[in-house]
Parts: structure tokens; sequence; C-alpha cells
């Protein structure tokens, strides 16, 4: 998907962020990672800069394993995120241009598993992906992930009043 030798040749999108993360983990990682899951998955790089002409650099994050073990530890816990979707071959250290950034391949969440959310409560904590942002759900966006999550959907409901006429 990323071709890591030619970084500057791609762009942030509705499925890729790039985040500098100098000095830790930065907050808004837990927006995307919702974002990505409730829409179509992406990828996450830290350690990374967005040029004014978006174009992305690899700046490197100081102490990789650490940064990764603070993502596990708060990614599994369900106070912080809903669901934890990954597993560990999706986060790794990738060298870049002599710097050590890190790569979190977010998968998109199953239908039963949506909405993925923030905290606690999944009206305030819900996102999706739009362009190259991340935005809040509004409350029809979430009543249609909630409603979805049922084992049988509404389009897989058999109308018994129904004849061939309504075909068009």
């Amino acid at each position: 998907m990323i071709d890591f030798n030619n970084l500057t040749q791609h762009k942030e999108s509705n499925r890729l962020e790039a985040k500098k993360a100098f000095g830790g983990l930065p907050q808004s990682i837990w927006e995307t990672y919702c974002a990505f899951a409730n829409t179509n998955g992406g990828v996450i790089l830290l350690g990374v800069e967005e040029s004014e002409d978006g174009s992305l650099s690899a700046k490197g994050v100081e102490n990789p394993e650490k940064m990764i073990a603070d993502f596990w530890n708060n990614i599994n816990n369900p106070q912080k995120v809903s669901i934890n979707l990954l597993s560990d071959k999706r986060v790794k250290i990738v060298e870049v241009d002599g710097c050590q950034i890190i790569s979190i391949d977010v998968p998109r969440a199953e239908r039963t598993d949506k909405p993925i959310y923030i905290g606690e409560n999944p009206l305030t904590g819900t996102f999706r992906r739009n362009g190259e942002g991340d935005y809040r759900c509004d409350k029809e966006e979430l009543k249609a992930m909630l409603r979805d999550q049922s084992a049988r959907t509404q389009d897989m409901l058999v109308l018994d009043k129904m004849d061939f006429g309504v075909l068009s």
C-alpha cells in the first residue's frame, strides 16, 4: 500500500494520516483510529510530517519501542477505545531515510463491531474519515451503525405482502 522508499510521493488522504508524534503519542491518534475503523480502514504514520505542498517526509520518533508499548496499553484499555481491531503484525517500526517511524495499519471494522469509539460514550466519541479529516459522527450516522450491528439487517427482511409488481 505505501512505498516507504518513496514516502515523499504520498499525501494524506481518506486512507493515510501522518502525525509528527514529537514527544509521544499524539492525542488525535485515537480519533484517527476510530475514523479509519468506522470507514474504510487506513494507515497512520507516526514520525512523519506533512509539508506545505502536502508531501510527506520522515522525521522519526524517539524511542519507538516505548511509543508502541504506550499505544498497546491505551488501545487495549476499554475506557480509552471501545474495541482493539489490531494484531501485532499491523503495528511496526519502519526505517525511512535513516529515521525510525511507526506504521499502524487500521482495518475496516465489521458492521457488527461498529461503532468504534473513544471513551465510554459512543455519541461523543464516534468518528468517521472524510477526505483528509476525522469528523465526529452525528446522531443519525451513529444510529445507522447501531442499527446495522443487528444479525438481521433491514435489507435481509422478507416483505410478505409484496409481489413482483413493485419491481420496475
